[in-house]
């Protein structure tokens, strides 16, 4: 016999169901694109994860391939490099999202503190634009700028009696260079997001404030940046969904096989391009992937559950 506390169980109602479906049709045919899209490009391709444990022919395709266990994963612990190349990568990221979310929020209180509109526009579009620029651009301005022998930058300081700077011979200038040009990259980008944020706040709060004598500095820090805090939380926990997968884009065009700068700024991704350049083995570059996915999926759900325990409500799930 249940007990009295027993809770009734709830049945399907099917006929409800289908009417609150009918009724919200045009709904779900506006949102039929994305999930045809998440399906494809998302779901379907991970049934190629089975590669990273065969040995790929290009004659007997995915399923026809023999297995090989374990065996494509060696080069990644044979190599000796693997502790180095995911330390690399992780801090790498933690730096792009700590100095992109601090330049991004910060970006989006000074916009929106901005009173004339025509200067706003002008300043927001600016900010923008950075995003639109490939980095194979970026990495010729790079060069255009510190060039050891044509680069403005040391043209400049030989011109001032200076020594020239041989920027591709000093791996210790390149973690700061890469965060900052990554910033300057994705700022624009990820501060619309905050300034949505910011501009769904009560205005009403903002005057309360302002009667009882809080200045503006006051405002920011006592109602702006509480607001900020839990699309900043969930903004952060969908970057590090890949915080183990590096920017190849931006390692590939700026620091590309340069021996000298790898030191400092060799990455999972670089280096399993390399691998895969030298041996067009698709099974060993799959197990890398695998590999970083499934670093990426437990820090995720590790930090996702820390936060949930914290703080509910600002948890994705």
């Amino acid at each position: 016999m249940q007990g009295a506390s027993a809770k009734p169980q709830r049945r399907f109602d099917r006929a409800r169901f289908f009417r609150t479906t009918w009724n919200n049709r045009f709904l779900y045919l506006m949102l039929l694109p994305a999930i045809i899209y998440v399906l494809i490009f998302s779901y379907l391709p991970m049934s190629g994860i089975i590669i990273a444990f065969k040995n790929y022919n290009y004659v007997k395709g995915i399923f026809g391939s023999p297995w090989v266990g374990l065996k494509n994963f060696r080069f990644l612990f044979m190599s000796n490099k693997l502790l180095f190349l995911t330390r690399n990568t992780l801090l790498y990221n933690l730096a792009f999202i700590t100095v992109g979310m601090v330049l991004e929020v910060g970006f989006a209180i000074i916009i929106n503190e901005i009173t004339r509109r025509k200067f706003k526009r002008i300043f927001q579009s600016f900010m923008f634009l950075p995003f639109f620029i490939s980095w194979v651009v970026v990495a010729a301005i790079v060069q255009a700028l510190f060039s050891f022998e044509y680069g403005m930058v040391n043209s400049t300081i030989s011109s001032l009696g200076g020594e020239r700077i041989n920027l591709y011979a000093n791996a210790g200038f390149w973690p700061y260079l890469l965060v900052m040009l990554r910033a300057w990259k994705t700022a624009g980008y990820g501060t619309v997001v905050y300034l949505a944020t910011i501009t769904g706040i009560d205005p009403e709060l903002h005057e309360a404030a302002s009667i009882d004598g809080a200045n503006l500095i006051q405002r920011i820090r006592h109602i702006t940046i509480p607001s900020l805090i839990p699309t900043m939380i969930i903004m952060f926990l969908l970057a590090l969904g890949q915080i183990f997968r590096g920017d190849f884009g931006l390692f590939y065009q700026l620091i590309g096989n340069n021996a000298l700068l790898l030191e400092k700024a060799d990455i999972l991704d670089l280096f399993i391009y390399r691998a895969l350049a030298s041996t067009s083995d698709l099974g060993m570059a799959s197990a890398a992937g695998l590999y970083q996915s499934v670093l990426c999926f437990i820090t995720i759900m590790t930090v996702n559950g820390i936060i949930r325990k914290v703080q509910p409500d600002y948890s994705l799930f």
